[in-house]
């Protein structure tokens, strides 16, 4: 089966630029370089069963109202945490589209069932002889 990459569109996508955590010395107090993206999954163009799965994943960066969160603060630059932040936002729209594989229930054959009945009966003949043994 191919894997088809969906497309986010720009304007589908809410980018605001936030002060970073953490230590970073003078810089960090004056500095917006992390990014918060915000992607609304029903308002968006994707498909309706990728809509559906992607708020099925039960990832805590969905919100119960559908709302994609995701923080970037892993670079110094906002241009740099701008594009891990889309990355991270695609890679969890890939997930969702990717149609898991229907598992067809199967039963064990004749044989296979005669060979565990003869192995539990050979497994239990060895614990009975673990018993007391009288003198």
């Amino acid at each position: 089966m191919h894997r088809v990459s969906l497309s986010i569109r720009e304007d589908e996508v809410e980018l605001s630029a936030i002060r970073a955590q953490g230590a970073g010395g003078q810089n960090v107090n004056k500095v917006s370089s992390a990014i918060h993206l915000r992607f609304d999954v029903a308002a968006s163009s994707l498909p309706a069963e990728v809509k559906a799965r992607l708020l099925a994943l039960g990832d805590q960066r969905i919100t119960r109202e559908g709302v994609v969160v995701i923080k970037a603060q892993q670079y110094r630059t906002q241009e740099q945490n701008r594009a891990d932040a889309l990355a991270r936002l695609q890679a969890l729209v890939d997930a969702a589209a990717h149609v898991p594989k229907l598992r067809k229930p199967t039963q064990p054959s004749r044989a296979a069932r005669r060979r565990r009945q003869e192995d539990k009966a050979s497994r239990s003949a060895v614990k009975a002889g673990r018993g007391r043994v009288d003198y």
